[in-house]
């Protein structure tokens, strides 16, 4: 069976991202690796051992685009309303608080935060399918 283990977004800045998850999500990083021409930064929570992969790619000066392909990454949080004012307070790109309902039942209560290259992440309150 496979195990999940990371998922890789390019980003323009290391610094600027690499701060924007240890604000947004609490991710630290847990390695680096540079190599000729590019470097992998992998981010971890310490409560999981998903990782997020950023890749630097070295001497790029333009942003990446996203294309029509790419949705999103998700996270869930024990508070939703808290983090959301949290995020709001720190400034971050955040969207409204939704909740959506399926055949009349609740199904998810979230909202969207951006990163600084315009990747969405769904953060998600903790409950039913997305504990």
């Amino acid at each position: 069976m496979a195990k999940a283990i990371h998922s890789m977004i390019r980003v323009l800045e290391e610094e600027r991202s690499v701060h924007f998850y240890e604000q947004a999500l609490g991710l630290a990083v847990a390695d680096r690796f540079a190599f000729d021409g590019f470097t992998l930064v992998y981010l971890r929570s310490p409560d999981n051992e998903f990782e997020l992969e950023l890749t630097i790619n070295d001497g790029r000066a333009q942003p990446y685009s996203l294309g029509d392909g790419y949705g999103h990454l998700a996270v869930s949080v024990t508070d939703l309303d808290a983090e959301h004012r949290r995020m709001e307070s720190l400034g971050l790109s955040v969207t409204p608080v939704r909740e959506m309902a399926h055949q009349g039942r609740p199904l998810a209560k979230f909202f969207f935060v951006q990163d600084p290259d315009g990747y969405k992440i769904e953060v998600l309150q903790r409950r039913g399918r997305y504990v």
